[in-house]
């Protein structure tokens, strides 16, 4: 944290984990996975998507929620007035709006279309993390300084802990990447990585073991 924001109250406590995480995968489509598409083939996100992949795992082998979700339009009159050209070829039934195959064989169990950045706007995620009685959620997925970023800040407005975990976000960029998540660690969130992650889901597996 810089001197600047310390100076000025904001710190870096962390929230920790609650009774029970829930882990959300953000926008590991096609469209930002595959370099043949304009947006796609960060080595930064194809490195968080193998990440995450593990913490998939994880979170399956002890039974808690995995939600993800895609960014896809009915049509170009359904969509945001985005700024990014290339989003608005995120067309409901292309490719581009597919999960990474890698993330579509861990199974999420719930996958989700969205036309704004964040998870949880105009989705039921939050209902479904309610009945799951979640009080955790542990962020993956891209871009992080747009709809991961998002996902963030709406997780908290609902009341959830967040952890982020940075080495399963991507960004096109490592400054904005290491911007934003800095950013959120001063307001919202802690910053893990993927161990951490497992850690916290095998230890609560390890408490609330249903066999």
């Amino acid at each position: 944290m810089s001197d600047v924001y310390a100076q000025r109250g904001y710190r870096d406590d962390l929230v920790g984990f609650g009774a029970k995480p829930a882990l959300v995968v953000v926008d590991f489509q096609r469209g930002f996975t595959d370099s043949r598409f304009p947006m796609g083939g960060a080595p930064m996100v194809d490195k968080a998507v193998d990440s995450t992949v593990r913490v998939m795992r994880a979170a399956k082998a002890a039974g808690i929620p995995i939600i993800a979700c895609v960014i896809a339009f009915d049509g170009r009159k359904s969509a945001p007035l985005w700024k990014i050209a290339p989003v608005l070829d995120l067309q409901a039934g292309t490719e581009e709006t597919e999960l990474d195959p890698r993330i579509a064989a861990e199974g999420p169990d719930v996958v989700l279309s969205k036309t704004a950045p964040s998870l949880f706007f105009g989705t039921p995620a939050a209902a479904i993390l309610t009945r799951e009685r979640v009080d955790t959620v542990i962020v993956t997925g891209c871009i992080t300084s747009g709809c991961v970023r998002a996902t963030v800040i709406d997780a908290f407005s609902l009341g959830f802990r967040v952890q982020v975990a940075q080495d399963c976000c991507g960004d096109h960029d490592q400054v904005a990447h290491d911007q934003n998540l800095a950013d959120v660690a001063r307001r919202y969130a802690d910053i893990i990585d993927a161990d951490t992650a497992i850690g916290a889901i095998d230890q609560w597996r390890s408490v609330n073991d249903r066999d």
